[in-house]
């Protein structure tokens, strides 16, 4: 679960937003000052902080910069008022992840927080790399093969330069991975992170979220804003998907890379800009080439260094470690015992040609494990997760019932309260409410909808067995 610090001096608007910001799944502590919002950071650094620009006292600009010299990968969200748009762009130019107007649109806001979270995780959690897969608690790219020996290699000798690199290879291969190996690695860890995935962002909002506009450049631009290069002045830049780029952004890459400087949109001011770029692609660039989607001499320029992912398929040998990762993580994260697999289902995983690579095996090991009886995982719980289809509602209650029996079982011998039906329906209760509200994306009025309950009579059962918010899933 995530934790939130708000820094703003107006009581009500700080209320009302940490009271949001918990119902949507979030640890929230908030402070009417900068001053004492950096000792709040100093004693226990969140995973964001929203920032007021205008405080009494230490202003937003200097709690900012105190902010950043204690944690300069903690992401800072400004909230400015329109008059003090021009305070909160050079807050952005130092390294605030974004800025919003008030009043804020709420959705908008939750969206921004949501990407500034990711944007800290990315940033702030390190990749291991060959590790030990049940030492590993982080993520991992996993693999001794001889293709991944040559990947790590890669990604060691190009790290501690300033060369553009394009990581290629199918979808699943992990990409991201190696894209936060080399950002870590580099000359420039403490500086931003940015992910800019070119498919899941609309072709007409692309060219603004990147190079950021003037007042009056289009319809609806009252202010000027920074956009993501910008942002990442010093740091890096990780173009996802660059192989779907349209043609006419393309052609501003490619003028950032050769002259190191944008321009925003509706501007005339060439604006200098230090960042490094890093590209990714599933796309036949050579293929998209021969048929005039992509720039060739882009193509060459983000090509200084290559790194190919293989596919899973061709290094099958690294399934057994990525299978006991996996396990391990899985597990891990809902509080169960590690089944273990039988060698027969190894021979199952390794004979199937995994089209969505890594990313797919993930995915059917973690089915295996929700459905699987606690014995370990066979072949027929592999094939069954691969196939996607779940076991029959007969099979899967027969299945629940035998668990539930033998938890219960087990309890009733451990448990040396009196009154034991009582903590068996409590405990029973606590877990149905949790689930439902972590369905629901931690929304109350669904999960209440959901339950056939009140929103006051889930409140109160939430208070009376003490659910804690670490339960719920936070809402994309």
């Amino acid at each position: 679960m995530s934790g939130i610090l708000i820094i703003d001096d107006d009581d009500q608007l700080r209320k009302s937003f940490q009271k949001l910001l918990i119902e949507e799944g979030y640890t929230v502590k908030s402070a009417p000052s900068g001053e004492i919002g950096l000792e709040i950071v100093r004693e226990d650094i969140p995973d964001l902080v929203i920032l007021d620009i205008r405080l009494p006292g230490m202003n937003g600009l200097e709690t900012f910069k105190g902010i950043h010299e204690i944690e300069p990968k903690l992401p800072v969200i400004i909230m400015t008022a329109f008059g003090t748009t021009e305070t909160a762009i050079e807050a952005t130019k130092l390294g605030a992840f974004d800025y919003i107007l008030k009043p804020f649109d709420i959705p908008d806001m939750l969206g921004v927080i949501g990407q500034a979270i990711e944007a800290g995780r990315f940033m702030r959690s390190p990749v291991d790399m060959n590790t030990m897969p049940h030492k590993s608690s982080r993520e991992a790219i996993i693999g001794r093969s001889k293709v991944m020996q040559d990947v790590y290699k890669a990604i060691g000798r190009v790290s501690p330069t300033e060369a553009t690199a394009l990581i290629r290879g199918e979808s699943g291969t992990g990409k991201e991975l190696v894209a936060r190996a080399i950002y870590q690695h580099s000359l420039r860890p403490n500086k931003p992170f940015l992910v800019i995935n070119c498919v899941a962002i609309p072709e007409n909002l692309l060219e603004s979220e990147l190079f950021g506009y003037e007042k009056g450049a289009f319809t609806g631009a009252y202010h000027r804003r920074i956009g993501k290069i910008e942002q990442a002045d010093g740091g890096t830049i990780f173009l996802d998907e660059i192989g779907d780029m349209p043609s006419a952004i393309q052609a501003k890459i490619l003028r950032l890379l050769q002259e190191r400087s944008i321009e925003r949109l509706g501007g005339r001011e060439t604006i200098p800009v230090d960042v490094r770029i890093i590209a990714a692609t599933n796309r036949n660039l050579e293929a998209a080439l021969a048929e005039g989607r992509f720039r060739e001499d882009l193509y060459y320029r983000l090509k200084v260094v290559t790194i190919w992912l293989p596919p899973l398929r061709e290094r099958t040998g690294d399934i057994p470690l990525l299978t006991e990762y996996f396990f391990s993580r899985h597990t891990a994260k809902v509080g169960m015992n590690n089944p273990g697999i039988t060698e027969e289902a190894i021979k199952v995983l390794s004979n199937y040609p995994w089209p969505g690579n890594v990313r797919e095996l993930a995915n059917a090991l973690q089915k295996a494990l929700i459905f699987n009886r606690g014995t370990p995982i066979c072949p027929e719980d592999i094939t069954q997760a691969i196939s996607g289809k779940a076991p029959s509602t007969r099979d899967m209650n027969h299945n629940y019932d035998e668990l539930t029996r033998k938890w219960v079982r087990e309890m009733l011998h451990s448990q040396t309260t009196e009154n034991k039906f009582d903590y068996f329906i409590d405990r029973f209760a606590g877990i149905l409410i949790s689930e439902a509200l972590n369905l629901t994306g931690g929304n109350r009025s669904k999960a209440a909808k959901f339950l056939g309950l009140s929103r006051p009579t889930l409140h109160s059962k939430i208070e009376k067995y003490h659910l804690k918010f670490q339960t719920l899933v936070k809402k994309n």
